[in-house]
């Protein structure tokens, strides 16, 4: 099976020579759910910036759907990520002012679907995720649980074969989060491969792969105790 997306032997170094990734492999199948996990400064952030091809490594190769991104142009990488990669971050990222709907079909925007289309699969999403009844609600009016919902619906909108999840938990309450990682689970059975990029051991231990870096290598790539919770 060709892997959804692939790290071969990647390395990103900084100017004055930071290394923040070192010599890293990863390979993530369609419809794996995993964490990477690891404390502040281990390199989940320059991983995270690589696996989205938001930044690209100084050396190795960043495969996605078996494609080399450091053959392509830069052009070519943001038509790939448009389609393929699904962002969700942990502070949202709302547009303010904006509603629920319109934040949702702007994840279309670079794919170049029509305004009408975009809404209407924006607003199918979000009654999907239970928001039907936020459609045209804005984000200072949305609870902190149904604001990371409207993210998850921005993300998936255009069906990515990749969902990022940024510590997609981190600024809601316990019952929130659970929901949003019920969501996440959701998103692997229909054959998304979904990473999750955690400093939360905790969090980590619960989904069926758990990926630890440390000092920018990668220390550990295990099943989570018992297979994983989800």
């Amino acid at each position: 099976m060709t892997p959804a997306i692939e790290l071969d032997g990647v390395s990103r170094t900084y100017p004055g020579g930071v290394a923040a990734l070192r010599d890293v492999s990863l390979r993530v199948l369609p419809g794996e759910l995993m964490a990477i996990v690891g404390p502040s400064g281990s390199g989940k952030s320059t991983m995270l910036h690589l696996l989205g091809t938001l930044d690209r490594p100084t050396t190795g190769r960043v495969r996605v759907d078996g494609r080399d991104t450091g053959a392509l142009s830069d052009r070519q990488v943001s038509a790939l990520r448009a389609r393929r990669i699904g962002f969700v971050f942990q502070r949202f990222h709302l547009t303010t002012g904006v509603p629920a709907r319109d934040v949702v079909a702007d994840g279309l925007l670079y794919a170049g679907v029509p305004l009408r289309d975009r809404r209407r699969r924006a607003e199918r999403v979000l009654v999907e995720l239970g928001l039907g009844h936020r459609l045209r609600h804005r984000s200072h009016e949305l609870s902190g649980g149904e604001r990371q919902r409207v993210a998850i619906a921005r993300a998936i909108v255009g069906t990515p074969g990749i969902v990022l999840a940024d510590e997609p938990t981190g600024n809601l309450d316990t019952r929130s989060g659970d929901d949003v990682m019920e969501l996440l689970t959701g998103l692997k059975r229909s054959g998304t491969a979904v990473i999750v990029i955690t400093h939360n051991p905790a969090l980590a231990a619960e989904l069926p792969r758990r990926v630890e870096i440390v000092d920018g290598r990668i220390t550990a790539d295990i099943p989570a105790v018992g297979g994983g919770a989800r």
